[in-house]
């Protein structure tokens, strides 16, 4: 995937993957867990626990395994009663694409703990938005998008495309939102398939 470039105006704060760090994520519930603290803020392991369908000990064990990697932390500012509130670290996550090439069986499989549930959890915040497009108002079912494309590129190419793509969405993260805004979630998949010509 194309690393982002964390110097880049409107890039947000990237957590860059080694082997032991991406050990340490690749846990399905784990990777449930940071990502909704990304995506709606501080919480307590309870509060997460009702979101997910957890138990709270389980959350309170799996955040705690996160702080120990880096990935969360507590919310100061939360932190006023008795729960231990917890905030991400940072609000994305990259990795050198050396680490497909990892000889370590443990890393390896780790590496396709987190490409499938990264690819659960998108078909799921895509099924929901199917499932509710109608409770919103029709502008927005209207300006939605939903879209795929097949070009014929190599390898190179789709790291360029894919590194312009990220500079453009990253670009309107400064852009002052209209009144209407809501909280938009984009989706990046890009991957080559089995071509079925016979004279390659």
């Amino acid at each position: 995937m194309p690393e982002p470039d964390s110097t880049t105006p409107g890039t947000p704060p990237i957590r860059q993957l080694d082997p032991r760090s991406l050990r340490g994520l690749a846990h399905p519930l784990r990777i449930r867990l940071l990502s909704t603290l990304r995506h709606h803020g501080p919480a307590t392991a309870s509060q997460l626990a009702e979101r997910l369908g957890e138990s709270s000990g389980a959350t309170s064990y799996h955040l705690r395994q996160l702080a120990s990697y880096g990935f969360v932390e507590d919310a100061p500012e939360r932190g006023k009663g008795r729960e231990r509130w917890w905030q991400a670290v940072h609000q994305g996550t990259s990795w050198d694409a050396s680490l497909f090439d990892e000889e370590d069986a443990e890393t390896r499989g780790a590496v396709n703990v987190f490409m499938h549930e990264i690819a659960t959890i998108h078909g799921q915040e895509l099924s929901t938005w199917i499932g509710t497009m109608r409770d919103w108002p029709a502008e927005w079912v209207k300006n939605a998008d939903l879209s795929d494309f097949t070009l014929r590129l190599g390898p190179r190419q789709v790291r360029e495309l894919g590194e312009k793509l990220h500079e453009l969405i990253n670009g309107y993260r400064d852009v002052e939102p209209d009144d209407d805004a809501a909280k938009v979630r984009l989706h990046l998949h890009a991957f080559p398939q089995a071509d079925d010509r016979k004279d390659r």
